[in-house]
């Protein structure tokens, strides 16, 4: 059974990224070497599931950062639109969260690592995420695009831990609680 992880920055302020998907804010913090646990976090995931937006955000990135496969969700890009380089690394699917993670899981994998303000949001709703790994960083940007959005019902989570690094970031790694039937 395959399950879904969130490891995931976010503006004191709530929002992941600039209206624009701008990660500005986040790439200017000051480079502490300190380790915020993304290695081991990588490390125990099968691959990546993100939007459009993050996509298009990491494409323009210098270098592409991820060495594990990535699935990208769109109903508009084609898997032509991947470029040449990243063909054998990046597979574009329309398909919603539960198909797409029953098709992760039919092919092997077993932890998905779920990326993206709209992405993590659809699949918190359809029950998909098992926990997330929340760092705060002490900026606030105003507006932008939210982490969470709307639910139908309360979503009751378990702190599991959370620890404060010298250059202010915060950390909290929450577990999801199962919604109970009524």
């Amino acid at each position: 059974m395959i399950s879904g992880h969130v490891f995931i920055a976010t503006s004191l302020d709530g929002f992941v990224a600039r209206e624009d998907h701008g990660l500005d804010w986040l790439m200017k913090q000051p480079n502490t070497g300190e380790d915020h646990g993304y290695d081991e976090f990588i490390a125990g995931v099968d691959g990546l599931v993100m939007g459009r937006g993050s996509y298009e955000t990491i494409l323009s990135f210098e270098k592409w950062p991820y060495s594990k496969p990535v699935v990208v969700l769109s109903r508009t890009l084609q898997q032509t639109d991947v470029p040449e380089v990243l063909r054998d690394k990046v597979r574009v699917t329309s398909s919603d969260p539960s198909e797409v993670m029953a098709e992760l899981s039919a092919e092997g994998w077993s932890k998905a690592y779920v990326d993206g303000g709209k992405v993590v949001q659809s699949f918190i709703r359809a029950g998909l995420i098992e926990d997330i790994i929340l760092t705060q960083i002490p900026i606030l940007i105003g507006r932008g695009l939210r982490l969470f959005g709307e639910v139908v019902a309360d979503i009751d989570l378990e702190l599991i831990s959370s620890r404060s690094f010298k250059s202010g970031l915060v950390q909290s790694h929450y577990r999801l609680m199962p919604v109970l039937e009524s």
